[in-house]
């Protein structure tokens, strides 16, 4: 072998290992994108064992109907790379434990508490690509395919008037925290029932009807329904539900597995609506006990998450755990079995990622535990937090720069660990603009790195963009966090954005969104007040 021959076999099989290696990178990222695998650990740099991979892969597979070899091969990385939905097909390791047994169509948990829905699209939210008449048609249909299999009915309606469902077509950036990635990639995105059920289109893409080229109104719209009216995705390849899109059909309608999921939800045409059990979506509102505080009331003493990504609400000597789906089973329970020597009536609590230490507030006091554990040398007093008061109202990590903040009365205070409450505060609380100015009773950031706020029987989600409280808020407490099915409707609008993160229907090199390189002017002095006044 000549040595121009034996150089030409190196860099061939140098190359084949870096495609293999971008392969593989590009596979586990999918994987963990969408639920089937856990990222590795930032702390301890772990890596991903081979067991772990093959299981992950082949758990893929079995999901989207393909053949199980637990390897990236062809079939797998083709389907990996149809344009789908965002959503994780897996929710954390409950769920892959499920997945083989797990039923064919699958419910998110939340559903309207009422039968007749309104939606809106406004003159300059279409799209250039069709003439209005032919949008207006297949989100009416799109709409009619669910109407016609449940007793829900769907009804326009026109500003200023307050639709349940606002849809749109959107530019890359459109404000709701989940930015699209041009053409290709990202093709619409929808919200659950919980978090307000609006769906956005990517303006970027080719929409049209009736046709195969381009992208199919009609049936993405349909999808995103679905999941506006409660729906997961679905195992079942044909299915509507499906994450994969498929492409134009011209005979397109609902599967039966659609129909089945939509009719578990909200049942059959002119039938009551079966009464949802407390953990599937909806919690009855209960009779009070007199020894438990109300379930429903939606007041809160203090929230927070926890390490595992949980999150709890606390009131009087109880604590409730809550999810995507409301008020989980078995709840409220007792403070004190679970957090051994933690009073009641608490005034804030806190988890700390720093540290991975929660803490809890209370009077002149506060706790620290690691995990369920009280820490060494606890309870201590609050006079150690250098010029924080006592008996706050709050104590959060603010998603807009990371920092320690507490609240009491109408003040807040932001805190710099190792020196204390920073020169010039305390502040007005109204510099949170649309944020109760006299006062809130907790705050938490959650897991979507939102801030809110709770006072009373409603809370507030704040925008770090705008600096401002988000369009339609205050919100129910009880009905958007517990999951309680309220007497009457909410007189406030809806919120425009969700608490989670929304069904993409992407492909898989658009893990990371495309950020616009032209910054609009307006923010500018929105980013400027919040380097003044922070």
């Amino acid at each position: 072998m000549n040595t121009c021959t034996f150089l030409a076999v190196l860099v061939s099989a140098a190359f084949d290992c870096v495609l293999a290696d971008m392969t593989m990178q590009g596979g586990m990222n999918y994987l963990m994108n969408f639920g089937y695998m856990d990222p590795p650990s930032m702390q301890t740099g772990q890596l991903q064992s081979e067991d772990a991979m093959r299981e992950a892969i082949s758990m893929f597979q079995e999901f989207a109907n393909i053949t199980v070899t637990g390897k990236l091969d062809n079939e797998t990385m083709a389907m990996m790379a149809m344009p789908r939905c965002g959503v994780p097909d897996m929710m954390g390791t409950h769920s892959r434990g499920m997945a083989r047994r797990r039923r064919r169509y699958a419910l998110q948990g939340s559903t309207w508490p009422k039968r007749d829905l309104t939606w809106s699209l406004a003159d300059a939210d279409y799209t250039p690509d069709l003439g209005k008449g032919d949008v207006d048609e297949a989100i009416t249909r799109a709409f009619q395919l669910w109407q016609d299999q449940t007793p829900l009915t769907f009804t326009r309606v026109s500003p200023p008037t307050q639709a349940d469902i606002f849809i749109k077509f959107a530019p890359i950036e459109h404000g709701d925290g989940a930015p699209f990635d041009g053409p290709g990639g990202t093709l619409a995105h929808a919200f659950f029932p919980q978090f307000g059920g609006d769906a956005h289109f990517d303006e970027s893409e080719q929409w049209t009807v009736k046709t195969a080229s381009g992208t199919n109104l009609l049936q993405v719209a349909a999808h995103e329904f679905g999941h506006s009216l409660g729906l997961s995705h679905s195992e079942i390849s044909d299915a509507l539900m499906a994450p994969f899109y498929r492409g134009y059909e011209p005979d397109f309608v609902l599967h039966s597995d659609d129909i089945a999921g939509i009719q578990m939800l909200y049942g059959m045409p002119d039938m009551e609506r079966p009464t949802p059990r407390p953990d599937a979506g909806m919690t009855p509102n209960p009779n009070p006990n007199p020894d438990v505080p109300d379930t429903c009331s939606g007041e809160l003493d203090a929230i927070t998450i926890t390490e595992d990504g949980k999150t709890y609400a606390f009131r009087g000597n109880y604590f409730w755990e809550l999810n995507s789906a409301g008020m989980v089973a078995g709840y409220p329970k007792l403070i004190s079995d679970v957090w051994g020597d933690l009073p009641g009536d608490l005034d804030a609590a806190m988890y700390y990622r720093a540290n991975k230490k929660l803490y809890f507030y209370k009077g002149d006091q506060y706790w620290r535990y690691t995990s369920t554990q009280l820490d060494t040398g606890y309870p201590r007093p609050m006079s150690q937090w250098g010029g924080v008061p006592s008996s706050v109202d709050s104590a959060y990590i603010w998603s807009g720069n990371g920092r320690l903040y507490f609240t009491k009365d109408d003040q807040y205070y932001r805190y710099r660990a190792g020196t204390g409450v920073d020169r010039g505060y305390p502040r007005d609380l109204s510099v949170w603009n649309g944020v109760p100015a006299d006062g809130v009773d907790t705050v938490m950031q959650w897991v979507n790195g939102r801030t809110y706020f709770f006072k009373g029987s409603q809370y507030w989600r704040f925008n770090d963009t705008t600096f401002s409280v988000d369009p339609g808020y205050p919100k129910s407490t009880a009905q958007y966090w517990f999951g309680c099915m309220m007497e009457m409707e909410p007189t406030t609008p809806k919120p425009t954005t969700p608490k989670l993160p929304p069904c993409d229907l992407q492909g898989v090199n658009s893990g990371v969104n495309v950020v616009p390189t032209v910054v609009l002017p307006s923010l500018l002095s929105v980013l400027v007040a919040k380097l003044l006044l922070f």
